[in-house]
């Protein structure tokens, strides 16, 4: 391990490398298909939606699959949590988390303007309408994908705020994971895990940050920095809570370039 991730280095034991992986394309976009999806080339699903479709979600109140990452979205976009040809319910759930407020992370978490009482009497009548539309129009997936996403935005009003909102956490922890955006993302994540959210992806950066075409010591010096300390708190975390058992992470990129 190299001594950029000194934190990282004391998690060896529960670290399994894999270097024998490879693209068939030295470019970015096919790569991060074929990293995400299995294939760089054709539209297929990502492994967060199969991972959803085959074992479903824990938590019928949040996504079953979210990706986040700060300050927009990463080389080829939604394709990296795609659906393809499965259903829409099955796509990853984006996440701009640059900023740290619950409400600003997800637009309309909360509605300022109607009682509970009441906006469930209108949901419900949009329930009735929606329901109606569908059968006239029967095996439309994308219609039913987008009833279901409507469906779950009004759950999440219940759930996600706590979920999103690390100000909940102990000082201890927020000590451990530090003070960086990736560190927030990572702590977010095992909230989300704790709550039954089955998968996860986490993105350090918009676009392709570890490409440096020059200057690679300072730029990988900065960008190990920045993920060092929170990775080694997850694996903490998530051993220390019972869950790294049950968990699978993976710490990965496109591809990489030699010095």
């Amino acid at each position: 391990i190299s001594n950029l991730f000194p934190h990282v280095a004391s998690c060896a034991d529960d670290l399994c490398v894999i270097r024998s992986m490879y693209a068939d394309v030295p470019n970015h976009e096919p790569s991060f298909l074929l990293m995400n999806c299995g294939e760089g080339r054709q539209a297929r699903p990502s492994m967060g939606a199969w991972v959803t479709y085959g074992l479903g979600t824990e938590n019928q109140n949040l996504p079953g699959f979210i990706a986040m990452c700060p300050g927009g979205y990463p080389t080829v976009a939604g394709q990296n949590w795609r659906s393809a040809f499965l259903p829409g319910a099955y796509q990853g759930t984006y996440i701009n988390t640059q900023d740290v407020a619950p409400e600003k992370l997800i637009e309309n978490l909360r509605n300022d303007f109607l009682a509970p009482g009441r906006q469930e009497r209108e949901l419900e009548l949009l329930r009735k309408l929606n329901q109606r539309h569908l059968e006239q129009r029967s095996g439309d997936a994308q219609l039913e994908a987008r009833i279901q996403s409507f469906e779950l935005a009004w759950r999440m009003q219940r759930e996600a705020t706590d979920a999103f909102d690390i100000s909940r956490e102990p000082e201890s922890i927020h000590k451990m994971y530090g003070d960086s955006t990736y560190g927030r993302q990572l702590l977010i994540a095992r909230r989300l895990l704790e709550r039954g959210v089955r998968f996860l992806q986490v993105w350090q950066r918009a676009g392709q940050p570890w490409d440096a075409h020059d200057q690679l010591e300072q730029n990988h010096r900065d960008l190990a920095a920045e993920c060092d300390r929170p990775i080694a708190a997850l694996l903490r975390d998530l051993k220390q809570r019972g869950l790294l058992d049950s968990t699978l992470v993976i710490w990965g990129g496109e591809f990489g370039r030699t010095p």
